[in-house]
């Protein structure tokens, strides 16, 4: 591979499997990239609600222990970004399993593009207590992540 022309990849991937670099693999590195950007999103309207609750710099040698000044929706803001890095921690190994197999479902595609779009969904839908529709996000999001375990499974055993 060479570093010149118009196809040239950054070196560091250089070293990685022709398939982590290629475009099948692209809607499982965009869907760890936009899920991560969910975690990131999440801290807005617990920012938000920090700040409606006086946050001060005394706040930062606990900010959790400010939890019980924060109004009701506040309260609900941190519950949400805290799910949003357990949902993280289950999407993430998922995304890379099916990364490096090298799966090219399209349902796990789907999954994949489908998840980060319901977590975003999620952090709303918790924040303004919207239950049914917190509930939904949540079960599809886990479920699109179970879909990608199964996928990522699937293909190991297959090249195995």
């Amino acid at each position: 591979m060479s570093l010149s022309g118009a196809s040239a990849l950054p070196v560091l991937a250089l070293a990685l499997p022709r398939h982590l670099v290629s475009a099948a693999g692209a809607p499982f590195a965009w869907s760890l990239l936009l899920a991560s950007a969910t975690v990131i999103a999440s801290v807005v309207p617990l920012g938000a609600a920090r700040s409606q609750a006086n946050f001060e710099v005394a706040d930062l040698a606990a900010p959790r222990a400010m939890f019980e000044r924060l109004p009701d929706w506040g309260k609900r803001a941190s519950w949400a970004h805290q799910n949003s890095f357990e949902a993280f921690t289950l999407h993430a190994p998922a995304v890379l399993l099916c990364l490096l197999a090298g799966v090219d479902a399209p349902l796990a595609i789907a999954a994949a593009w489908l998840h980060p779009l319901l977590r975003l969904l999620y952090i709303p839908a918790y924040v303004a207590n919207v239950p049914p529709l917190r509930a939904l996000c949540w079960a599809l999001g886990l479920t699109c992540t179970g879909l990608l375990y199964l996928e990522g499974l699937k293909a190991v055993l297959a090249a195995g």
